[in-house]
């Protein structure tokens, strides 16, 4: 039956209403119903369906009007894209069927499926590419749709084209604004994470900044950083942050392998479980018991280096996503450089503070001991002489106390500035001198100087030291241990090197059985020297006397 001219303007000015209203909605799922139920009224369907195409041109979505929820469910299976349905999605004309059971493509219902007669089917198109179909089935008191029905839905599917592609458009742009939202989210945790790794070498400080920032990040409720032990077999909690801390602290220590944890450390993958009230490997029934639902660990690598593990746990429902475990595991890579970088700093802070206990020892020794022992030489000599020869008594009394009181002012200078006084303002030469000056006033031996034909004057002070304090330790030794009676000091110099060779004729000793068990003031002197690029060498025997060799760069060592 053709419309009358005053219908069919009724049906494209109602048409042109609900065109109006389609590019209103902008939500996918309600355009498709709202297509397919202006469909409907429009050619007075009884049911209608609008079928929408992926990308591949395969049946994504399906949206039926005219039936309930539960009709639909009775259904044996939804649309498979067979038969009339399968026809019109490689179509591009429209296809009208006075009866759908009598065409030739028909392949019949599925179970439960309500009896239909009539068919209309028109694709929807952009271009040169079909987006879906809208599908009518069983005209309202006519045995089939018409001519003017064809053309209305064509003109509605026109339309719909436009609206599905601007919807799509906007869920693409909506995808695309939480992605950047996302984006932003994880960068700001990174930026966060990078700051707070390369502000402080302090360990402590790391691990609290990470957990926090991590915890904020995901949500959660309480965390928590295990580190490994020293033994590389277990894992100690370090650190834990949030709610239930008591609950935590009731199992703060793991093996490899053990529970979640162990089994982190053990794979060096993270793990995350959503229902922890039932997984058996989690270990930890007062966590359950205190309401947690779910927690993802990560490990803390450093390299191929494990440091430890670090788990976050929440009260909520909402599963952990792989995005938020893909951050996690990114912060876990820079935590671990971090820990180790600070493990790092604290061993050379360690380091440092036993090189200067090893300083301040070579210091002591090498100068206030030394002081002190040769004031006990004076003292013993003064023992001796104090009835033969009293004035000498009397002379070597004085000597040691001026030493003494010398040697208070030294301590009380090197207790303000941790540095002994060393040369004061005197060269090398003079430091040597008044080093043998003291020797021949607490001993009976007598030391003879050979001095270099050329001047030392651009020696570096570093190397001056080093070899002041090598001819000390000698002259020292030759009067605790040789007691010899005569010492030979000779300097000299070639155009790299500054040599000093210090010959006595005392008891000697043998070198290699010194050598396991060397003493402070041989090990100090070669220290000395080698620290500077120089070296020691030493040559003794028992009854033949020993002879140190010590040579320095005339220029400072890199």
């Amino acid at each position: 039956m053709l419309l009358t001219r005053e219908q069919l303007q009724e049906r494209l000015i109602a048409l042109h209403q609900a065109s109006l209203e389609l590019v209103k909605d902008v939500s996918l799922e309600t355009l498709l119903e709202r297509i397919a139920t202006v469909a409907c009224e429009q050619a007075e369907a009884q049911y209608a369906a609008l079928g929408v195409l992926d990308t591949h041109g395969k049946l994504e979505k399906f949206i039926a009007v005219g039936m309930t929820e539960k009709e639909i469910k009775r259904i044996g299976h939804p649309p498979r894209g067979l038969g009339l349905i399968g026809a019109l999605m490689n179509a591009k004309e429209p296809l009208r069927v006075p009866v759908i059971k009598e065409h030739p493509l028909s392949v019949g219902f599925p179970p439960n499926h309500p009896p239909m007669q009539s068919f209309l089917g028109v694709p929807i198109r952009t271009g040169d590419r079909q987006l879906g179909q809208i599908y009518l089935t069983n005209k309202k008191d006519a045995p089939e749709f018409t001519a003017d029905d064809e053309k209305i839905i064509q003109m509605l599917a026109a339309y719909a084209a436009t609206a599905i592609t601007n919807a799509r458009l906007y869920e693409q742009l909506k995808e695309r604004d939480i992605a950047l939202t996302r984006r932003n989210v994880d960068m700001a945790l990174l930026n966060g994470i990078a700051s707070a790794l390369t502000s402080s070498l302090e360990l402590d400080e790391i691990l609290n900044k990470t957990l926090g920032l991590v915890m904020n990040y995901m949500r959660v409720e309480a965390g928590e950083i295990f580190l490994l032990e020293e033994d590389g077999k277990s894992l100690r909690m370090v650190l834990h942050r949030g709610q239930a801390a008591e609950a935590f602290w009731t199992r703060n220590v793991f093996k490899m392998g053990e529970g979640y944890v162990g089994v982190v450390a053990e794979t060096r993958k993270p793990v995350v479980s959503t229902d922890l009230a039932n997984d058996v490997r989690f270990l930890r029934e007062a966590v359950v018991k205190a309401g947690f639902r779910q927690i993802a660990c990560i490990p803390l690598l450093s390299g191929d280096n494990l440091m430890g593990v670090m788990s976050v746990a929440t009260l909520g429902r909402e599963p952990i996503d792989d995005r938020n475990v893909e951050m996690m595991a990114a912060v876990g890579n820079w935590a671990g450089l971090a820990i180790e970088n600070a493990r790092l700093h604290a061993n050379a802070r360690r380091l440092a503070v036993l090189e200067e206990r090893q300083r301040i020892g070579m210091d002591l020794h090498d100068g206030i001991i030394q002081s002190i022992y040769g004031v006990g030489l004076s003292l013993e000599g003064a023992l001796h002489s104090i009835e033969t020869d009293p004035q000498d008594a009397k002379r070597r009394v004085q000597h040691a106390i001026d030493d003494l009181n010398q040697t208070i002012r030294d301590l009380r200078s090197y207790i303000l500035d941790l540095r002994p006084r060393q040369l004061g303002n005197d060269g090398l030469m003079s430091g040597i001198k008044r080093l043998i000056a003291e020797y021949r006033a607490n001993t009976f031996a007598e030391v003879y100087l050979t001095e270099p034909d050329s001047g030392l004057e651009d020696l570096p002070q570093s190397q001056v030291l080093a070899l002041f304090h090598i001819c000390q330790e000698a002259l020292a030794n030759s009067a605790k241990h040789a007691r010899a009676k005569k010492v030979q000091i000779a300097l000299w110099t070639t155009d790299e090197r500054v040599l000093m060779e210090i010959n006595d004729d005392g008891k000697g000793f043998d070198v290699e059985a010194m050598q396991a068990n060397i003493g402070h003031g041989l090990s100090n002197m070669r220290t000395r020297a080698r620290s500077v690029g120089g070296d020691v060498e030493i040559s003794s025997a028992p009854n033949e006397g020993t002879t140190v060799l010590a040579w320095v760069p005339r220029e400072t060592h890199p």
